[in-house]
């Protein structure tokens, strides 16, 4: 039996990679062919709720929260974490795959593609693309990836066209079944249930409350539509997302002159799980169907309806209008199809693919802008295609719109179904030979760069390239700019955060990776010809500390003259014992520095000095040199040992 291991959302999510593995890896599932380990973005590895999946399903974060501290402290090595990269060698050599599946934004991928097991066992890389120019490291990595799938076809054609020509499309999946119309009575009731008129015309739209989600331009295009048509019956916009993130959109109503009594939205009971549509007043509001106080919320990836509640939200709409500024595939769009709406869709990114010949889709108008930093192409959809496109549905006659409707739902249906995406699956892992690569000879240092917590930063003066510098010569990163943790730091100069204490964590961050990597052995930093000949002065810290002590090297050389004089501190405080005489090598000091009986050996352990000074024990460790300040001090031998 293959085994498949598949990196993404977990299939409890309620995202659009975590719907889509739920529906694929139900279908495969079911065949009873393979072996599947889901390896879940964002979950504690032995989160207790991915025991509910049939399938094996384990996290990408340790289960240790001091770990995962330790790991939050910064942003780009949290991001990566939570993506997979921290356990990645873990998961693998346990669970020996066949095939490994990284399903996610390519920023979420990158660190498999350079794994030494990545080409040798069936590697698939299937990630969103939304914009043009293709981001540099979704193409720097083309060649790397043998199979290189892309969800929507407007980025398969960029990359095809940069002689890429192994790229190909496959769409993310969706379990059909679940979004179909419902009948003529149905969808009246549903309305009488929520108090909303049954011959209303209610505009839908189903979104996380994302910036690239263009509520703006529809509030302007709703409100273009009403004032120049003036529609003879009650109007809605439906708009299913969570209100407390993203675009405040009673404000934007206010501006637009769109009456907050016409956006309705979803609220679902954290208590019972049952929804209800209406205006939106706030969280926290009183579950009609349980009864409990301040249960309902707006629904969001936390607390979503089911799909069954989620194609009845569907059914309340009569058209369906989807604007945004880039996509890697849009899954409401489908969704709305499969429920047989009229589709409007931003015909830019994943939508063009919405917008072809026999979706039943109508374009919406964009004019291009371009995202600051990153360069991307986005789009803004016109209000003024908006409002027309309204209209036009509005004017439709009941059979115009249900033929449209029957169109759309067989196009989602032979591009988007799982039974045709599935399909494809079973193909590729059927007819890929098995592999027999052994996990065990993978060591982490292999693939895992050690980082430089000593280099040199030079004095750039671009806050930008300033940070990309941090990245690459002291972690060992081609950051980008799309980066959660560039982000991050540049913030954080905007706010006049200090460029010192900056780079002081990204150091610290590069010695703390390095010890868990790389971790240093004392033997690795002494001569072979000096073995019981040595001596090691301890002092890890402060630079205060560190040159105080430069003071007592004289008489330790003067006393000790046929021993070489090793010194241990923190790499940063290097500089400051450069050129003394009296030092025969300065090294990186570790923990182990801590124990006396350690460096100097004891019972069967050899050591590794013959004397081992250590009075950073007294002063840093346990400070039991104070006395009140009332201890007498003889000067005569304060410096002899």
């Amino acid at each position: 039996m293959k085994k498949i291991l598949f990196q993404t959302d977990s299939s409890l999510a309620k995202t659009g990679f975590g719907r889509n593995a739920k529906a694929l890896l139900s279908y495969l599932y079911k065949t009873k062919k393979y072996e599947i380990v889901q390896y879940c973005c964002g979950t504690d590895y032995s989160n207790i709720s991915l025991q509910a999946t049939p399938w094996k399903s384990v996290g990408t974060l340790p289960s240790d929260p001091n770990e995962r501290h330790r790991i939050s402290q910064d942003a780009g090595q949290a991001r990566s974490a939570s993506y997979g990269s921290y356990l990645i060698d873990k998961v693998m050599s346990e669970e020996k795959p066949d095939f490994y599946f990284g399903v996610q934004d390519i920023w979420g991928t990158e660190f498999a593609i350079d794994k030494p097991w990545f080409n040798k066992i069936n590697s698939v890389i299937w990630t969103t693309l939304d914009s043009l120019p293709i981001l540099p490291s979704a193409v720097a990595n083309a060649p790397k990836i043998k199979n290189y799938w892309i969800w929507s076809s407007f980025a398969t054609k960029a990359l095809n066209e940069m002689g890429h020509s192994h790229v190909k499309t496959m769409h993310g999946c969706i379990d059909t079944k679940h979004f179909y119309r419902l009948t003529d009575d149905e969808r009246l009731n549903l309305r009488k249930n929520n108090g909303i008129e049954e011959d209303a015309f209610i505009v839908g739209f189903v979104f996380r409350n994302q910036l690239r989600k263009s509520v703006p331009n529809l509030l302007d295009g709703y409100s273009r539509w009403k004032k120049e048509n003036n529609p003879n019956k009650k109007t809605y916009l439906l708009l299913h997302t969570h209100w407390k993130e993203g675009w405040n959109i009673h404000k934007l109503a206010d501006e637009y002159g769109v009456d907050k009594s016409e956006i309705l939205t979803t609220y679902v009971c954290k208590k019972c799980g049952e929804y209800e549509i209406k205006a939106y007043d706030g969280e926290d509001k009183d579950c009609r169907s349980c009864s409990s106080k301040k249960t309902q919320v707006t629904t969001s990836v936390g607390a979503g309806v089911r799909e069954d509640q989620l194609n009845e939200v569907y059914n309340f709409m009569d058209v369906y209008c989807h604007p945004f500024t880039s996509g890697g595939q849009e899954i409401p769009i489908q969704e709305a199809k499969l429920t047989e709406l009229v589709t409007l869709v931003t015909d830019y990114s994943c939508g063009e693919e919405s917008c072809e010949e026999g979706s039943a889709s109508i374009p919406l108008a964009w004019s291009e802008y371009r995202e600051h930093q990153t360069e991307f192409k986005k789009a803004s959809t016109c209000p003024i295609s908006i409002a027309s496109s309204i209209d036009t549905v509005y004017n439709m006659s009941n059979e115009e719109s249900r033929e449209q409707g029957r169109i759309a739902r067989q196009w989602a249906i032979d591009n988007f179904s799982v039974e045709v995406i599935g399909k494809k699956f079973e193909e590729f892992i059927d007819n890929a030979e098995c592999t027999n690569y052994n996990f065990e000879d993978d060591e982490d240092k292999s693939t895992t760069k050690k980082n430089n917590p000593n280099a040199f930063i030079p004095p750039i003066e671009n806050d930008s390239e300033w940070v990309l510098t941090l990245y690459r010569d002291i972690l060992a990163t081609e950051n980008h700019v799309n980066d959660d943790g560039y982000k991050t730091w540049m913030e954080s100069l905007a706010n006049k955060v200090p460029r010192e204490q900056i780079e002081d964590y990204f150091r610290k961050v590069a010695r703390d990776h390095n010890a868990k990597y790389f971790p240093e052995k004392i033997e690795d930093h002494l001569d072979k010809d000096d073995e019981g000949k040595r001596i090691v002065y301890v002092m890890p810290e402060s630079s205060v500390d560190v040159f105080l002590s430069t003071s007592l090297l004289k008489s330790l050389n003067e006393k000790y003259p046929d021993y070489n004089l090793y010194f241990a501190t923190k790499p940063q405080y290097f500089h400051i014992l450069q050129g003394n005489p009296y030092i025969h090598k300065t090294i990186p000091y570790n923990t182990q520095f801590d124990s006396a009986l350690y460096l100097e050996g004891v019972g069967d352990e050899k050591g590794f000095f013959e004397i081992a000074f250590t009075p950073h024990i007294t002063t840093q460790r346990v400070n039991n040199y104070v006395h009140n300040c009332k201890d007498l001090i003889d000067k005569k031998r304060l410096c002899t040992f």
